[in-house]
């Protein structure tokens, strides 16, 4: 096998723990820089403030992505209690208020609760929610005023880690989009004390958490020393919480190709094909014929090494 072909052959998942002061596009740079593939992209962007898991798809895996992309998130952040600022956290102009903060833990946790469920959030000001066409936080620089009209969000799960005021470290379990700094400012005003977020940590994305992360730096160690392939999580494995079938050689073949593929099992709706060496075939939905009987219908194929 020729270098093009082992790099053809490279597919799968980089759970990067992200350090803060990078964006996500330095990463997945860096990703590319270290691999040679230019096939890499990211699943979800992390602020460059905050440090944590960022799945990074590299390869024909990347094609996976709307399907890695994460609708829960998890987070450990950090909140300051007793001032506000026009970003909603630290790298803002801080305003502090005016009366001493006079809130106790029990008090915090009753108010906290109060952001459990589904709810309606404004993002901050300085995000990148786009205003007919163009990115708050450009408009904010700018010192116009941004309307941004509240969305539905979901907060799972919150609670307090660290009671050390004026600092509290909240958990924070919730669905994709929502902005942990806007729950922090939304906190200080309903506790009418002020609060601003001053650090954040993405504990979990999807089905990764820290645990299978691995630090940008020790990745870069091992781009340097050729051995970084012992990080990659097989395109396979990026879905493991997906049912598997395993297809055989001629199942895999015909499923290459677009054909269907006949049902002995069904562990589930839609399943991941993967082949009886383990690599991802194809991404396959239930699919039920006139007569009743019932096929996988690929719905996206991807190629393995023969």
């Amino acid at each position: 096998m020729n270098s093009q072909d082992v790099k053809n052959a490279i597919s799968g998942a980089l759970v990067v723990d992200k350090p803060v002061g990078m964006t996500s596009h330095d990463v997945v740079q860096a990703i590319r820089n270290g691999t040679s593939l230019r096939r890499a992209g990211h699943t979800g962007t992390l602020d460059p403030r905050a440090s944590g898991v960022l799945v990074i798809l590299v390869g024909p895996a990347v094609r996976l992505s709307e399907y890695v992309s994460a609708s829960d998130k998890r987070y450990q952040a950090i909140i300051r209690l007793g001032g506000t600022t026009d970003t909603f956290d630290a790298e803002g102009r801080v305003t502090p208020t005016k009366n001493p903060v006079d809130v106790t833990e029990e008090q915090f946790e009753e108010v906290l609760k109060t952001f459990v469920g589904e709810i309606e959030q404004t993002p901050p000001p300085y995000s990148a929610v786009k205003v007919q066409g163009r990115k708050a936080y450009e408009m904010a620089r700018q010192g116009e005023e941004v309307d941004l009209a509240p969305r539905k969000i979901t907060v799972h799960h919150l609670e307090v880690l660290e009671w050390t005021p004026p600092e509290v470290v909240i958990d924070v379990h919730c669905s994709s989009g929502t902005y942990v700094r806007s729950l922090a400012n939304d906190l200080g005003i309903k506790l009418g004390c002020g609060a601003y977020l001053v650090g954040l940590r993405r504990t979990k994305s999807g089905r990764f958490s820290l645990r299978d992360s691995v630090p940008l730096r020790k990745l870069q160690e091992a781009f340097a020393a050729g051995n970084w392939y012992q990080y990659l999580i097989p395109a396979a494995e990026a879905l493991g919480d997906w049912p598997a079938v395993e297809l055989n050689p001629d199942e895999v073949e015909a499923v290459r190709h677009g054909h269907r593929a006949k049902v002995k099992e069904m562990p589930g709706e839609r399943v991941r094909g993967v082949s009886t060496q383990g690599e991802l075939v194809a991404l396959m939905d239930i699919i039920t014929n006139d007569d009743g009987s019932q096929e996988w219908q690929p719905k996206k194929v991807f190629f393995t090494s023969d």
